[in-house]
């Protein structure tokens, strides 16, 4: 294992130490905006103004790293990024953190398209999915510990900022003194999104309402925490638990769709999701409080992978890479949309609203589900994919797969294979 990750280490040094840095920011700015005394629909507005960055910069990256190099690339998102991150404690005004956390997602959107990239270049065909999960550990792991630089705010309200610039600053050093060449970056394939929706409907519905989930669980949850009682050392505990929670049931619930009918496990997880939300709505105190959470984290962090993976069982092996790099933007587009919602519902009731409008959203993707089963055949055991974990980044994450571009299965003209119905 280590012979697999050595070439890699300073990609996954540079993004634990980034998301240690950047991670808590949305956590953070959400509660500043609170405490200055701006609405649940404005903080909601500037939460989702990262995913539409987020959404920009997956699409238009690449185009800047093809052009300068991932190096290059990759020292002037994290320098902008820096930068955009001391901004907000020079200026606490609503409209200009928006425009900041614009630039924030396409900042963020130009580093994980570096990083990914370059991943994929460094790995093996039978290397992929170790070097694909310790990805994965490198960035959750920095996003959950990085929640406890909020404790830092108690002693003068610019500090958190500022350690968080320190970090994002240190990233670079590593990809700088790496020794490792750059990869060229190759332009994706197309695949139509209407042949992406015919061929799995609920992959693709379901990757679109788990971006509305956690979309507005990433841009409201610290206000939800600060509104039920929780000080400003709980909030940061809560958001670690619900990341934590969110990584360690992947695995488990992706074997469990790898031995069962995937669409069935995706339905136990949407309605444990609901169930869990219900719960988290109520405004549960203490051990319970972080019980759910971490129970909710578990279970909707699954969603996106077990999704990516369904529909990856009903396409064509040829297809499958850029599907799920359109199902990463679907997922990024729900996620824009996400906070708007759960604003409005936490502005019409209370701070339970926000696990109300994610309990509502995963209840209506429950009953599209059922229908989606009642009225379509199941995969074949012996011709679904084996479940891989996948990050939410951008598109590039999706060669990463461990059946990725160099797998037969991806070279030209491939043997076709038998799509059991939809």
């Amino acid at each position: 294992m280590l012979a697999t990750i050595l070439p890699v280490r300073s990609l996954l040094i540079a993004i634990f130490v980034l998301m240690a840095g950047s991670g808590f920011l949305s956590t953070l700015i959400g509660l500043r905006l609170e405490r200055a005394g701006s609405g649940t629909m404005v903080i909601g507005l500037v939460a989702t103004a990262y995913f539409a960055g987020l959404v920009i910069g997956a699409l238009r990256a690449g185009d800047i790293v093809r052009r300068v190099g991932h190096i290059r690339a990759f020292a002037a998102f994290v320098a902008l990024l820096s930068a955009s991150t001391l901004a907000y404690a020079l200026f606490a005004q609503p409209l200009l953190w928006g425009a900041l956390r614009l630039v924030d997602g396409l900042c963020v959107a130009g580093v994980f398209v570096c990083v990914e990239s370059w991943l994929n270049d460094r790995a093996e065909t039978g290397t992929r999915g170790t070097v694909l999960a310790w990805y994965m550990v490198a960035l959750y792991s920095g996003q959950a510990f990085g929640q406890l630089i909020l404790r830092s705010g108690n002693t003068a309200p610019q500090v958190p900022f500022q350690i968080a610039a320190i970090l994002i600053s240190l990233a670079i050093i590593p990809v700088c003194l790496t020794r490792s060449s750059a990869p060229v970056l190759e332009d994706a394939a197309s695949l139509p999104l209407r042949r992406l929706f015919e061929a799995s409907p609920l992959g693709v519905v379901g990757a679109g309402v788990t971006g509305l989930l956690l979309g507005a669980f990433y841009g409201l949850a610290a206000i939800y925490a600060r509104r039920i009682g929780l000080d400003l050392g709980e909030t940061a505990t809560f958001m670690m638990t619900v990341i934590l929670g969110g990584v360690a049931l992947q695995w488990p619930l992706g074997r469990l769709s790898d031995r069962y009918d995937r669409r069935r496990i995706i339905l136990i997880c949407f309605a444990a999701t609901w169930a869990t939300s219900i719960g988290l709505a109520t405004q549960p105190q203490g051990f319970l409080l972080f019980g759910l959470g971490a129970a909710f984290g578990g279970l909707s962090f699954a969603l996106y992978p077990l999704c990516v993976a369904y529909a990856n069982d009903r396409l064509l092996p040829s297809e499958r890479v850029t599907a799920s790099g359109q199902l990463v933007l679907l997922y990024s587009a729900g996620a824009a949309l996400g906070p708007l919602g759960a604003a409005a519902s936490m502005t019409l009731t209370n701070a339970g609203g926000l696990f109300l409008f994610i309990a509502l959203a995963a209840a209506a993707m429950l009953a599209f589900g059922m229908w989606r089963v009642a009225t379509s055949d199941p995969v074949p055991g012996d011709q679904q994919q084996d479940f891989q974990i996948l990050p939410r980044t951008t598109p590039v994450a999706a060669l990463l797969d461990p059946a990725g571009p160099d797998h037969p299965a991806f070279q030209p003209n491939p043997t076709p294979q038998v799509i059991n119905g939809q």
